[in-house]
This record gives C-alpha cells, sequence and structure tokens, in this order.
C-alpha cells in the first residue's frame, strides 16, 4: 500500500503539499458542518422525526460521556462528538472509491492522540499546577519515573497505531484480493471458455439455482447463481479477461473492514480519549466532615449536644478540623 498521493504543493513556509488524506478530510468536515446545520436549523417546540433522531443521538452521545468521564466533564461531549463523527466518516469515504480514507494515514490519528495527550497535560498542569503535574512522574517513588515517562509517551503512540493499523491492513488487504481475484477471474473463464458445453451447464446450473433462490427467499442460493450464470455467459461470449469476480466479493471485506472495523476503530478511540481526559479532570475531592472529640475525653461521650458544641469549637477554630469546611 502506497502513501497518500500528492495533488499539489503550496509554495508557503517551505511547502504544503496537499495529499489525497488533506482532500479526505476537509470533504469530511465540509459534510459535517453542512449536517449540522441542516440537521440543527429550524428547531421546533413539536419535534418531527428527523429533529427526534436528532435529539436522541444528541442525548446518547451526552449519556455516554457522562457515564465515562462523570457530569462535571459533560461540557467535552461536543469535542468527544466531533472526534467519534470525524473518525467513522473519515473511514467510510474510503467506500467511494473517489476518495481515500484520512484515517488510513498516520498523520490523521496521531495528530488526533496527541490533542489527547495535550488535554490531559493541560487538564493536570490547571489542577496541580506545573510543580504537580512534573512531581506526578515521581510516584509512586522515584524510582517509577522513567516508567512513567515511557508509559505518558507510549499513549499517544498506542492510540495513532492501533486506529491507523485497522483502516490501513484492511485496506492492503482488500488491495491484495482485487488482484487476487482478478486473476482467479482470468484462469476461471479462460478454463470454462475452452469447451462450449461446459459453459452451457455452468449457465443451466447458474439460472436453475438463482430461479430457485428468488423463488425460497435463499441468499445464498441467489450469490451463487448470480456467480455461475455470470461465468458461463462471459465464457459462452467469450470474454475471458473480464474481473467479475471483482463485483461482489470485496464489497464483504469492505463491509467488514470499512464498516464494522471501522466503525469500532473510532468507539474505541472515542473512548480511550473520554477515559484519558477523564482521569486528568477528574473533580476535586470534598472532605467528610470530620469531628476530633477531643472534649470526649472529658465529657465521658459524644452525644448530639457535645458534637453540635464542637462544631460551634471548630467554627470558632479551636477543636475540630475540616479542611475548607470555613
Amino acid at each position: 500500500m502506497n502513501g497518500p498521493k500528492i495533488y499539489f504543493t503550496i509554495p508557503l513556509l517551505g511547502g504544503i503539499d496537499i495529499t489525497q488524506t488533506t482532500v479526505s478530510s476537509f470533504v469530511v468536515m465540509v459534510l459535517l458542518c453542512t449536517a449540522a446545520v441542516v440537521l440543527g436549523g429550524n428547531l421546533q417546540k413539536r419535534p418531527g422525526r428527523r429533529q427526534v433522531l436528532v435529539e436522541k443521538g444528541v442525548t446518547m452521545l451526552y449519556d455516554m460521556v457522562e457515564s465515562t468521564m462523570g457530569k462535571h466533564n459533560s461540557y467535552w461531549t461536543p469535542y468527544i462528538g466531533a472526534l467519534f463523527l470525524s473518525s467513522i466518516c473519515g473511514s467510510f469515504i474510503g467506500m467511494t472509491g473517489i476518495f481515500r480514507s484520512s484515517t488510513a494515514d498516520l498523520s490523521t490519528t496521531f495528530t488526533w492522540a496527541l490533542m489527547t495527550s495535550f488535554l490531559c497535560w493541560g487538564c493536570s498542569i490547571k489542577r496541580n499546577g506545573v510543580g504537580g503535574w512534573l512531581k506526578g512522574f515521581t510516584e509512586p517513588i522515584v524510582v517509577m519515573t522513567p516508567m512513567n515517562l515511557v508509559s505518558e509517551i507510549a499513549q499517544p503512540i498506542s492510540m495513532a497505531f492501533r486506529h491507523f493499523g485497522n483502516i490501513a491492513g484492511g485496506s492492503v488487504l482488500t488491495s491484495l484480493v482485487y488482484s487476487a481475484l482478478a486473476t482467479v477471474s482470468a484462469a476461471v473463464l479462460g478454463l470454462v471458455g475452452r469447451s462450449l458445453v461446459v459453459g452451457i451447464v455452468i449457465l443451466a446450473i447458474g439460472a436453475a439455482l438463482l430461479y430457485s433462490g428468488v423463488k425460497g427467499k435463499k441468499m445464498a442460493r441467489k450469490i451463487f447463481g448470480t456467480v455461475f450464470a455470470v461465468t458461463g455467459a462471459l465464457s459462452l461470449l467469450g470474454l475471458t479477461g473480464i474481473p467479475y469476480l471483482e463485483v461482489g466479493v470485496p464489497g464483504i471485506l469492505s463491509l467488514y473492514f470499512d464498516i464494522f472495523s471501522g466503525g469500532v476503530q473510532a468507539l474505541v478511540f472515542s473512548l480511550l480519549t473520554m477515559v484519558y481526559v477523564g482521569n486528568a479532570c477528574r473533580p476535586r475531592q470534598k472532605h467528610d466532615i470530620v469531628f476530633i472529640i477531643l472534649g470526649g475525653f472529658f465529657y465521658g461521650s459524644c452525644n448530639r449536644k457535645s458534637c453540635l458544641r464542637y462544631r460551634r469549637r471548630y467554627r470558632n477554630g479551636l477543636w475540630c478540623y475540616r479542611p475548607g469546611y470555613r
């Protein structure tokens, strides 16, 4: 599998290459922005079917983010939604045969992974300060500092290669299958085309299977009947150079690699982003009320009256201590 083709270069900053990935990414952005304007405009108090579906999708997205990151991190929902839609649409756009899947380029997935890492680092610095963030690499003991640094560096790399590897691997395997099926098509047609009788027999078998599949509503018979009928017809016509097996069979692989695998990887990437960012943006813990009943040694027991007394004393800064209570 070759890298993305360069269409042209903009003579700025030493040259900016406009590649297939760049074009695909911009097409995805334009489609998503257009869909947002169309679906998000003209909202009604009494929603129609389209508005109900959109609101249901948005509600599901908010629920997923809140259940994974917590309600205090629900403001990350637009970012997670944009990341998920960009990922899944970037994978699906390769099915058109016109554009290259943007997620099949390592630069795309690595950029998304770096964005996640920068968000995590920014949240940690905002929460603990630069010193506290750097000190976190030495926990639980100083000896673990190299391991913590390697783990922090490996996080964006693993996220990027996981998504890129699945999509790019699917594209490579699909290309190999296309080449193999082209060779098989020529071999089968060349073998069948040597005999007129064999061609007629295969055509008849295909027609019988196809008729039986249509009448009995059997998908497998329809598929095999179509393959046999086309094989027999092309061999009788002498068209042995047509790679007819490339039609349909690779579509099953595309159904897996482009739709299933692309959707799963988009979901996994989004979930990992939610987990990493959610761990970095934890809420500040509220300490429980702690009553240090020093007076219990003097009064014998801590009844409601004595507890209230020590709570008043704590408010006056005397006996009880609770950080942030004042």
